[in-house]
């Protein structure tokens, strides 16, 4: 089962009060869900957006029958969170979650290639109407269009030998499976470091597929037109790049005040039961008024 991270400092910054309204643009396994959900009963309901229908269906499960009336379940992109939230008629919103990792369950359950442990397809596709997949970037795209995107979405150092090895291979046959992906990438690069060698250029393809860093912004922008004024936005990040985006988005809006100066990470004793929880960062912010 995914585990959530950063859980009880999410809910202590939140400041969440008995029969307030939130959204969890991020539901993913459910887990923050089900406990913002205590924090706002009895009668404060959640909605829970999620781009993967599958990932719904998992929050369906795991929430209690007598919390089902106070939950939302939404498909959509959180980069939409201002029209989701007109549409599903919630207000007032309290608070906003968006939690940017991956859950484990699309790791480990959804065979879209997310992990270069598994063999599987090169999909990476969150949502199933999403029109490009990783396969395609990675057997079409030009050798100075991938280097240019692993250097920029995955900050690989050997971008461009990557880039040269892959052109090369797919010459020889298409390259349509993680596993193909993976041998590429470790003749292309020495493994020095505790980081899996293939672990950016993955990344990478990840938040291009789904355009992931446009979404961020569009998503923090909705979040600040909808909330409640003294309403908190709470952002879990796991890479430079996201946790660079909101520290620069809270920094420029006139209508937050940072509740994080610096952002908060797990204690050692979350990391040593959940290791996927060691490059967390949360990021607060309150809306104020203007």
């Amino acid at each position: 089962m995914h585990i959530s991270v950063l859980t009880q400092e999410v809910l202590e910054y939140l400041n969440l009060k008995p029969n307030d309204n939130a959204i969890d643009g991020t539901a993913g396994g459910g887990g923050h869900t089900q406990e913002i959900l205590k924090k706002i009963a009895p009668k404060g309901k959640v909605l829970a957006i999620d781009w993967d229908p599958a990932a719904l269906e998992r929050v369906k499960e795991r929430i209690s029958k007598e919390d089902t009336n106070r939950v939302m379940l939404w498909n959509g992109n959180f980069a939409d969170l201002k029209q989701i939230a007109q549409d599903a008629g919630l207000s007032p919103i309290n608070a906003v979650l968006l939690d940017l990792g991956f859950s484990s369950d699309q790791l480990e359950q959804s065979g879209r290639g997310f992990s270069f442990l598994k063999e599987e397809p090169l999909d990476m596709r969150y949502n199933p109407d999403i029109t490009v997949t990783a396969e395609e970037i990675v057997n079409i795209w030009n050798e100075r269009d991938l280097e240019e995107m692993f250097e920029i979405y995955g900050e690989e150092q050997y971008a461009k030998r990557i880039a040269k090895q892959i052109v090369r291979e797919r010459a020889k046959q298409r390259i349509q499976t993680t596993r193909q992906l993976l041998d590429v990438i470790e003749r292309a690069i020495p493994r020095r470091s505790a980081l899996h060698p293939a672990t950016r250029t993955f990344q990478a393809l990840r938040i291009c597929v789904n355009n992931e860093l446009e979404h961020i912004k569009k998503g923090l922008q909705g979040a600040v037109d909808i909330i409640s004024p003294e309403g908190r936005i709470a952002v879990i990040s796991f890479h430079s790049l996201e946790d660079r985006i909101v520290k620069q988005f809270f920094k420029e809006q006139k209508a937050l005040q940072a509740m994080t100066k610096k952002p908060i990470i797990p204690q050692e004793a979350e990391i040593k039961s959940n290791p996927r929880s060691r490059s967390a960062k949360l990021r607060v912010a309150q809306k104020i008024e203007t």
